[in-house]
């Protein structure tokens, strides 16, 4: 492999990663709490949709962006009621509810372009940091992304910092451990659930903005194709800790990237087992087979005061 292939991987692999790691970062939160949010691909697909048309009818990608996390809010309230107000089985719910994003957007998208062609729409600059850009090779293959992606990063940071030395990260923690405790304590074992389940939304519409004004500028019909799902088994993959988490959502990058990366270098593979692998893995970390998961205690768990 040549240096400029290396570099061309590598930047592909940390833009495949960007959005599995901004929607796994709300995901994180989420579990942490004691909600598992399967509805994250359809928030994700809500978001790419929404910051798509928000882009082509205003010609400003930043508002797209805007409009992307308005229009997922109603998405992940509607979680949120139905996962813990109405106390129904986070599941079945989450999958409900990628059904209906799939369809809605899928029926307004025809609705709104009907059959002309697939129109390209304003995206996202790219950015690289200071100094990393003048790298030769490396700065403009690596560094050079949609700047969505350094927002990731820092949010990634962020919520590290917050889970570990704040007060609302340990009331997260507490509330997908010893909800009870929390309830005691006086505060809303509710109220947590509520903000991380909205927060989660927010995550995952910047990943399908990510996906439709970021990276390819248009939007195509299911086009997070399971990433949601990938970001929930990246969770699943790091045992619910963050720098775990951000590195099962790299090996996921990389192994869709290898899709690219193979045929270029002459190896030949059959393309459904590339485009297989990063799910394969994905089914290797749900299984447990890649060491032992340790879930918070109450994931999953409705609270009843």
């Amino acid at each position: 492999m040549t240096e400029e292939m290396a570099a061309v991987f590598v930047g592909s692999t940390l833009r495949l990663a960007a959005p599995l790691l901004l929607s796994a970062t709300g995901e994180l939160v989420s579990e942490r709490a004691g909600v598992l949010n399967m509805s994250v691909e359809g928030m994700m697909l809500t978001g790419a949709f929404a910051g798509a048309v928000g882009s082509w009818a205003t010609g400003s990608p930043g508002l797209g962006l805007l409009i992307g996390m308005v229009a997922v809010i109603p998405v992940a309230l509607l979680q949120a009621v139905l996962s813990i107000t109405l106390r129904a089985n986070q599941i079945v719910t989450g999958i409900g509810i990628n059904i209906l994003a799939l369809g809605a957007t899928t029926l307004a998208y025809r609705e709104i372009f009907g059959s002309r062609s697939r129109e390209s729409i304003p995206g996202l600059d790219k950015w690289a940091p200071p100094f990393l850009a003048d790298i030769p090779l490396w700065g403009q293959q690596v560094f050079k992304q949609a700047w969505l992606l350094y927002v990731a990063v820092l949010a990634l940071l962020v919520v590290a910092w917050v889970l570990r030395h704040t007060a609302l990260g340990l009331a997260i923690h507490a509330s997908g451990v010893q909800p009870r405790a929390v309830d005691k304590s006086g505060l809303s074992v509710t109220a947590v659930r509520y903000g991380v389940v909205l927060f989660t939304g927010m995550m995952s519409a910047l990943a399908g903005c990510f996906l439709s004004i970021g990276d390819i500028h248009t939007f195509t019909e299911g086009m997070t194709n399971g990433a949601g799902y990938l970001a929930i088994a990246a969770v699943i993959f790091g045992n619910w800790k963050v720098w775990r988490t951000a590195g099962a959502c790299l090996l996921f990058g990389a192994a869709t990237a290898l899709q690219f990366q193979l045929p270029a270098l002459g190896i030949h593979v059959p393309s459904a087992l590339l485009i297989m692998l990063p799910y394969l893995l994905a089914l290797l970390a749900v299984g447990g087979l890649v060491g032992r998961q340790t879930a918070p205690a109450a994931l999953t768990q409705a609270y009843v005061r």
